[in-house]
């Protein structure tokens, strides 16, 4: 029979490799620390020797486990069994279950178990090398705003610290594992060390053990809406690609209001989670202004990014699951924000109604739109496509991978001059523009520019584009038909519809269609 592989109590179900995999549970894992969701399917996200014991395939004196994976699902739901709470998920993207492994799989295994958990090999060197790049599977930049206010008060204040210091060395900070920086919260926020000034645990345990308590009220929101606007730029140590998070950590409740920052926070593409301790008793309720100030302030209200502490004291047992969810970076759904996570093709209209002056100011609009969106590699994507009879393509969504490169190209565009052909310039759009990308993690949007009549029919075309997932928004000009206008854009109509008398009034459209965009794209995701 096969063997099994020993595993450790934190093993999650992503981990394993297999398809069907026979693994071997060590005994005595801490039940506080598991970290489960679901009940019978759990999320691949849960740890299998959790599941195993949730689900009374063994006790906590480990053992011989088999392990299948499954397709992801919606819904896991929490169940309390076997001293295991298990959490609410409301989707993941792939599970497994959990049934006893054989018996003399186990017998073989449990030799090797112990030597597996600590390889000891005589070579220290190594360690050390690897100890510098940190936990390079804990993708995260992360700042930890600290409640500073008198509602905490100077002891409480100190354990909080400890509490972040327990939290950071678990992390893994290195050079390629996750970065953290502090904002301490009270009156006015301060921001005490940024992401780029330590990548050691030993130097933040020091930075943060000399953080001075400041006193004052409460003021959270400020000093999130603060943290999201300032704290992870380029300049001060914010990695592309990474996800960004705050720890909102508070004692009590906040002397301010906490929705605009969950607001601004989730448009910066910030993934926000509040720890709260000491949850306010009913008595105190009156003289919280929003009772539902978590709920407003977390990146998703799903359960996943709020996080309770009954006090401060032997807070040891909170520590570990809270790195899990800071660490699971396939769970951080603000991250992608309509500035980072779209694919905008534009089809320009080069008829001869148009003439040269009036063309450069369509290229403008193009530019102008363009330019607010985040364009990498791994971000947003333009194309564009000219069309009279025929289309021609300037640049498909692959072409350019920087800013810098798509604004020249689009500057570059010469204009063609002919007829207009809207209806077959959109098909041509839908299967070589977008197709080559309608798999990809992306949201699509067309926007199709024109100043005059159709020769051909638009409203097949374009109802084929929305079928094909891409949202549609029109931008008529001078002689174009409301009537063609309307039949090209998306639903609502009314909102994705934009026309303008002269050329010249492109310019202001551009912040009404960039936020037409970022509405859709919310709306999507919610």
């Amino acid at each position: 029979s096969l063997a099994s592989t020993a595993i450790t109590c934190f093993t999650r179900g992503l981990d394993l490799r297999k398809g069907t995999e026979d693994v071997l549970c060590p005994a005595n894992c801490p039940l506080w620390q598991f970290y489960v969701f679901g009940d019978g399917v759990y999320a691949s996200l849960s740890s299998v020797c959790g599941a195993a014991i949730h689900s009374g395939v063994i006790t906590n004196a480990g053992g011989a486990v088999r392990v299948q994976t499954l397709p992801g699902q919606e819904n896991y739901p929490a169940v309390n069994a076997n001293g295991i709470q298990s959490q609410v998920l409301s989707r993941w993207a792939s599970s497994f279950s959990v049934t006893a492994g054989t018996k003399n799989t186990a017998l073989e295994a449990v030799g090797r178990s112990v030597s597996t958990a600590r390889p000891s090999t005589g070579k220290r060197p190594k360690k050390t090398l690897d100890k510098k790049a940190g936990n390079k599977d804990c993708k995260a930049d992360i700042a930890f705003l600290i409640d500073g206010s008198y509602n905490i008060g100077q002891r409480r204040f100190n354990l909080q610290k400890n509490f972040v210091g327990k939290v950071t060395v678990m992390l893994g900070i290195g050079t390629e594992g996750p970065h953290v920086g502090v904002v301490q919260a009270s009156e006015h926020p301060k921001i005490e060390f940024y992401l780029k000034n330590f990548t050691a645990a030993k130097e933040v345990l020091f930075a943060i053990k000399e953080l001075g308590f400041r006193g004052g009220n409460s003021n959270t929101g400020k000093a999130l809406k603060y943290t999201a606007q300032k704290f992870f730029s380029l300049e001060n140590g914010a990695r592309k690609g990474i996800p960004k998070i705050i720890v909102v950590f508070l004692d009590g409740w906040p002397s301010d209001d906490l929705e605009e920052a969950g607001i601004v926070a989730r448009e910066f593409g910030v993934n926000v989670f509040i720890v709260s301790v000491a949850k306010p008793t009913t008595e105190e309720l009156g003289m919280v202004q929003d009772i539902g100030f978590v709920d407003k302030a977390v990146c998703r209200n799903n359960g996943f990014f709020s996080y309770q502490m009954p006090t401060w004291f032997g807070t040891t047992k909170y520590v570990k699951p809270l790195v899990q969810k800071l660490c699971s970076h396939e769970q951080m759904l603000c991250s992608k924000t309509c500035y980072n996570s779209v694919n905008i093709g534009f089809l320009i209209d080069g008829s001869s109604s148009i003439g040269e002056s009036n063309f450069r100011l369509v290229l403008e609009f193009v530019s102008n739109v363009a330019k607010a969106f985040e364009i990498s590699d791994i971000g947003s994507k333009v194309a564009a496509v000219q069309f009279t009879y025929d289309q021609r393509p300037e640049f498909s969504f692959t072409d350019y991978a920087t800013k810098e490169k798509v604004l020249s190209a689009i500057r570059n565009i010469s204009y063609m001059s002919g007829g207009t052909a809207t209806g077959d310039a959109i098909s041509y759009m839908t299967r070589n523009v977008f197709g080559p990308v309608k798999d990809g993690p992306n949201k699509n949007f067309l926007i199709v520019l024109t100043d005059g009549q159709s020769y051909d029919d638009v409203r097949g075309p374009a109802a084929a584009a929305q079928k094909a997932g891409i949202t549609v928004f029109s931008v008529g000009i001078a002689w174009a038909p409301l009537d063609d206008l309307k039949d090209m854009a998306s639903e609502p109509r009314e909102s994705h519809t934009f026309f303008t008398r002269e050329f010249t009034g492109l310019e202001q459209m551009v912040p009404d269609i960039i936020r037409a965009i970022c509405k859709d794209f919310l709306d999507s995701k919610q």
